[in-house]
């Protein structure tokens, strides 16, 4: 053990400590208000979100999961439906496109960026599919079913390469549905364009979680869809709301999950810090780069493309034996994470969609060998000097360790 004082995975406490008084707040107007569900402070924040995302609306909903099942179904998915997404994300992506009665078809991940691969989303309309001019879909050859969609996932707080992306999209007839639940204010430059677009503003819709945890995140669970259609806007407003058009008027069956006007007060308070937040986290994205420099040859950075700012939502690296790095760290007081260990082919709820190891080699090489470091808002410098010296001390280690072991067999 150390003596050394702990340095958290994620500092929950310190920011809420510092909006103590506005957050304290929002709880006593609702409840002097009984303004506990909808209405005027759930609208203020639709609208805000909207315009930090460069989005013309924003459906407040109960969780990340269920932006991503009401922006799929408002925008078109329909039961027995493809929809292309990648296995290496939280299970959510993939809850959220089973529950809205499609099927998930992975495809493998960029190998620096670990995002949607989309070569390889080429690679299976090309070789899986065809295009059906008279019905003006994409149809799957072996099962005849229409392939409706892609999720892209915007992972770690960076944007897929959304051009090429949204090409290949406009060519098939597909749907992009953004998977933004960890990349509130990441930006992407398009080429084509010639500007900057915020995520949740490129896809027909686009899915935001604000668990705690995320860069914006409230005090329990929460969500939120973007979109620019206004019939997709609308139809997400009824899912969300029992399918109702208005009071006890159901146009269609819906779900409970609404966004709580306590979490929505409380988001709209936090969406004032997300920029500045955000920037920090980019900096401390610097500062790690800086301190590792030219470190071992065992451990790969994060890489950020020129058309990506994002907004380290996680700050992962690549190592050898990640599990002892983490036993490492944990003995010097270091926390750390992994996201995520168990690429979603190989996971027990999804053994039905026939997958087997090695079906997707990157995701799984990456699933092995990723670590997330120490990130958040209010990280010391001092902190991360030690973060980086634990880390590169334990790779120069077993580097040697190798290498000896190497030398020893050789005789």
């Amino acid at each position: 053990m150390t003596n050394n004082p702990p340095i958290p995975f994620l500092d929950l406490v310190t920011p809420h400590k510092e909006l103590e008084k506005e957050l304290c707040d929002v709880f006593r107007t609702a409840l002097n208000t009984a303004g506990f569900i909808g209405g005027r402070v759930v609208e203020d924040f639709e609208k805000q979100f909207a315009a930090f995302c460069d989005a013309e609306y924003c459906v407040g909903v109960s969780s990340g999961t269920d932006a991503l099942r009401f922006a799929l179904m408002a925008a078109g998915v329909k039961a027995g439906d493809i929809v292309i997404t990648v296995p290496n994300t939280f299970i959510a992506t993939v809850e959220a496109i089973s529950q809205a009665g499609a099927s998930p078809a992975f495809v493998d991940v960029d190998e620096r960026t670990y995002n949607i691969d989309v070569r390889r989303v080429k690679q299976y309309l090309q070789e899986e599919c065809h295009f059906d001019a008279d019905a003006g879909a994409t149809i799957h050859r072996k099962t005849g079913r229409r392939v409706a969609a892609i999720v892209p996932v915007h992972l770690y707080g960076q944007m897929a390469d959304m051009d090429p992306l949204l090409d290949v999209a406009d060519r098939y007839g597909l749907l992009v549905i953004e998977d933004a639940c960890q990349a509130h204010g990441a930006q992407y430059f398009s080429k084509k364009d010639q500007r900057w677009h915020k995520a949740g503003s490129m896809g027909v819709a686009a899915a935001f979680s604000f668990y705690p945890g995320k860069n914006l995140g409230a005090c329990g669970e929460a969500g939120a869809a973007t979109t620019n259609d206004a019939e997709v806007a609308k139809k997400m407003r009824m899912l969300r709301d029992h399918g109702q058009a208005r009071k006890y008027y159901h146009d269609l069956e819906g779900y409970n999950g609404r966004l709580d006007a306590i979490q929505a007060g409380i988001l709209g308070i936090k969406l004032q810090h997300l920029a500045e937040w955000n920037e920090r986290r980019r900096t401390n994205a610097g500062r790690y780069g800086e301190l590792f420099g030219p470190s071992p040859d065992s451990v790969i950075l994060p890489h950020e493309p020129a058309w990506s700012k994002g907004v380290y939502h996680l700050y992962v690296i690549r190592v050898d034996s990640r599990d002892e790095l983490q036993r490492y760290l944990a003995e010097d007081g270091i926390g750390t994470g992994i996201h995520y260990p168990v690429p979603l082919h190989q996971q027990k709820a999804y053994a039905e969609l026939g997958y087997k190891d090695g079906d997707f080699p990157v995701s799984e090489r990456v699933a092995a060998d990723i670590v997330s470091l120490p990130m958040f808002p209010g990280l010391e410098a001092r902190d991360q000097e030690r973060v980086v010296r634990q880390v590169i001390a334990f790779s120069r280690a077993r580097a040697q360790k190798v290498a000896l072991a190497a030398g020893t067999g050789s005789y």
